[in-house]
């Protein structure tokens, strides 16, 4: 799933269920994070006592920042579902 900065760093509490059943979390726009109230590892650490398991990737579509890392998660899960 996509969580947008924007969005602010609360929506795993407003939202659980979302974030306890998804495999990745991609935090979009930190390219803004100055401008914004988000705290980037309040959001971590609500997420992961919701689904220990998930893998977080903060990106920035404007900068790229993250992108191979998603890119890189994306490959691993395509060979993992291809072995099946």
């Amino acid at each position: 799933m996509i969580l947008s900065v924007p969005e602010g760093d609360d929506k795993p509490l407003k939202y659980p269920l979302m974030f306890s059943i998804c495999d990745v979390l991609l935090i979009n726009k930190i390219d803004v994070l100055p401008y914004f109230d988000f705290n980037i590892e309040a959001c971590v650490d609500r997420v992961k006592k919701l689904n220990p398991n998930i893998t977080i990737i903060p990106i920035s579509s404007r900068t790229g920042e993250g992108i191979d890392k998603w890119a890189d998660w994306l490959r691993t899960e395509i060979k993992k579902w291809n072995e099946q």
